[in-house]
């Protein structure tokens, strides 16, 4: 995944899955790092974001990197870092859209969510050709060697890394959902607390 939409894609991530555990979130006093839906979201993060974007930056640097700059002159320690960042962005995105969330504030969590994906549009707009295409860096701006990403290996990748990535997405759902609990709470006396919510 190209590094800019994947540090996006992270960050609006995340603060869909603060929504997703608003109401555990809400029902906690505590930090949100020391929550159950943090834990949850952080092994995503470090089980399957971040490894998802360190094998385009491994594998696939060049397109990465958005053919701004060759990918075999970026330091490893610069690549590793950037992949941490990608996956640091789902935690970020969550930490800073859980009290909007523990509020119920959908007016807050969408205009959180709505920056990022207009970053990512425009990025998407203003870098899609170059993204649609695998090559290396000398070949792109060289203009041999030059193919459609879906007559790539890359495309392939691509295919396969979307299909993991819905997987991991849909885990961290189903493990958000598994401490929504707002009727079991009831059942054993605990009495959730109710929040309206607030567009």
């Amino acid at each position: 995944m190209p590094m800019l939409l994947a540090v996006l894609a992270g960050f609006l991530l995340g603060v869909a899955f603060a929504w997703m555990a608003r109401a555990e979130l809400g029902r906690m006093d505590g930090p949100v790092i020391a929550s159950r839906p943090f834990n949850v979201v952080f092994g995503f993060a470090s089980f399957v974001y971040a490894p998802l974007v360190g094998y385009f930056v491994a594998f696939h640097g060049d397109w990465t990197y958005g053919y701004v700059f060759p990918w075999r002159r970026v330091p490893s320690a610069v690549d590793l870092a950037l992949a941490t960042l990608a996956g640091a962005s789902v935690l970020a995105g969550m930490v800073v859209s859980a009290h909007a969330a523990r509020a119920r504030r959908l007016h807050a969590v969408a205009w959180l969510a709505g920056v990022p994906t207009a970053g990512f549009a425009l990025a998407l707009a203003l870098g899609g050709a170059r993204l649609a295409v695998s090559a290396t860096y000398a070949q792109y701006h060289g203009g041999f060697g030059v193919v459609p990403i879906g007559s790539a290996a890359l495309g392939e990748a691509v295919l396969l890394m979307g299909v993991v990535l819905a997987l991991g997405i849909g885990w961290t759902a189903r493990g958000l959902s598994q401490g929504d609990g707002e009727g079991g709470d009831a059942g054993r006396g605990g009495g959730a607390r109710s929040r309206p919510l607030d567009l």
